[in-house]
């Protein structure tokens, strides 16, 4: 087992360069094509060990907000496709790392912390998913914006609306409206990296 990093080490630690081979079966591959023979942009790696970090980040609140028990069985229905949604996720934008000939961070490389009461109550909990996955579209959004291979651009965009559900869906389950802006902003990587960078120990 790889021992614990924090996001900021994760996010800087230097691209080898590679081929990039997309795995089979995965959102991105489809749009892919057959996989890409260039080495991707160092930068391109970086924005990918971000989503990264961030969907293992996700799973980890998710499988916690479950096993907390203090939701409403509506609400941890949505939980747990929450969960299955972004395992899939992570097997995707891991394929991108995985293909360039690098290994991916998985959940026993990172410690994450939460606030104090996060997982006390349905309100809390709710509230932190609703902040949570409006920090991942923001850093989808981004890593669309800024990756210079337009192959991975269209998978990211079909998880970055999968993200927006979820935002959804949590900001009215909080009392909210469902939507409200036009262009939902999107987070440069030093922001992106920052936000989720609180949630490691």
């Amino acid at each position: 087992m790889a021992s614990s990093i924090t996001r900021a080490q994760l996010l800087s630690r230097s691209a080898k360069g590679g081929t990039a081979f997309l795995v089979a079966g995965s959102v991105l591959s489809r749009f892919a094509g057959t996989a890409a023979a260039d080495p991707l942009p160092v930068g391109d790696l970086a924005y990918a060990r971000l989503l990264v970090g961030a969907e293992l980040l996700a799973s980890d609140f998710y499988t916690q907000a479950i096993a907390a028990a203090t939701t409403k069985p509506v609400l941890t229905k949505y939980l747990k496709r929450a969960y299955a949604n972004e395992q899939e996720h992570y097997q995707s934008v891991a394929a991108i790392i995985s293909g360039a000939g690098q290994t991916p961070a998985v959940s026993g490389d990172i410690d994450f912390s939460y606030p104090k009461g996060t997982f006390a109550s349905q309100k809390s909990i709710t509230a932190f998913a609703k902040q949570l996955e409006t920090t991942m579209l923001g850093a989808y959004l981004g890593a669309i914006g800024g990756m210079q291979t337009n192959a991975l651009k269209m998978g990211l965009a079909q998880i970055a609306a999968c993200e927006a559900q979820h935002s959804a869906y949590f900001t009215t389950a909080l009392g909210g409206r469902t939507f409200s802006l036009a262009f939902p902003p999107a987070l440069p990587i030093d922001q992106a990296s920052n936000a989720l960078d609180a949630y490691t120990a």
